[in-house]
């Protein structure tokens, strides 16, 4: 699958933010699929996403909320 392919599906799930920040316009906005994730700034709405699998975000949500962050790196 090619990237074209992929941010098509996320732009087609349909982007959002979080009900944290309704009002501001410095955060970020999250799209997903079953298979993938991705994460853009929502000042940027066409600059670059980043987009994982979400087996890797789901990976990247528990080590935060465990606190699992390598905090040395």
């Amino acid at each position: 699958m090619n990237t074209a392919s992929i941010v098509a599906q996320l732009a087609a799930a349909g982007w959002f933010k979080s009900s944290y920040s309704a009002a501001e316009n410095e955060c970020v906005e999250m799209a997903r699929t079953p298979q993938w994730v991705g994460v853009r700034d929502s000042k940027d709405l066409s600059g670059p996403s980043l987009i994982v699998p979400t087996t890797a975000f789901a990976a990247f949500v528990d080590g935060v909320k465990g606190d699992g962050v390598n905090h040395t790196a």
